[in-house]
């Protein structure tokens, strides 16, 4: 069962990405997520940019739903979200996967890192709104040169769906937010 720590970080994502506001993810929240990126990218329709990140996105909906919707009614509660989320430390293999597709997709110029500046647009894409993150991606950027790998960004990207360490530097890959407070029993 998620920890209050995993809800938290869920239900941050999860928020940003349900765009609407209705509670459920759909489709429509996704390519909704889709527009707002393209358009920040400036990737017009029919240009090999908005092709990609548009089944970039639209592929992770189409995973999202295929593994979440537990009742099949094509949408995805924050409730469904997490029991995936439990799943995951077992399934490193999966969300290793995912981090290499979101890494391509952030991965502005296709030069196999990701700056501080392609971070940014990745977590205004999510919320809608201009984000100053140079904080977060300190975090992030463990060793400080500015940039993060593939590697560094799969690590990152597993402490954060499959992980429970509010400590992990990976807990900050979809930008700040407030820690719960921590019960007794949790510490």
């Amino acid at each position: 069962m998620a920890s209050e720590f995993q809800r938290r970080k869920v239900a941050v994502v999860f928020e940003a990405m349900d765009t609407d506001g209705d509670g459920f993810l759909t489709e429509s929240d996704f390519t909704e997520l889709t527009m707002r990126w393209t358009e920040l990218r400036r990737a017009a329709p029919g240009t090999r940019d908005h092709q990609r990140l548009s089944a970039i996105m639209m592929g992770w909906w189409e995973t999202l739903l295929a593994a979440s919707d537990t009742n099949r009614d094509d949408k995805v509660t924050p409730d469904e979200v997490l029991l995936v989320v439990d799943r995951l430390p077992a399934m490193l293999d999966v969300v290793t996967a995912t981090a290499r597709v979101m890494f391509e997709a952030i991965d502005e110029n296709a030069d196999n890192e990701i700056t501080a500046g392609e971070y940014r647009q990745l977590i205004e894409a999510w919320t809608g709104r201009r984000t100053d993150t140079d904080e977060v991606f300190a975090r992030l950027d463990l060793d400080g040169d500015g940039r993060l790998t593939q590697e560094e960004f799969a690590l990152l990207w597993a402490e954060f769906w499959a992980g429970d360490d509010p400590e992990a530097p990976g807990t900050w890959v979809f930008g700040d937010f407030d820690l719960p407070q921590l019960s007794q029993a949790d510490r």
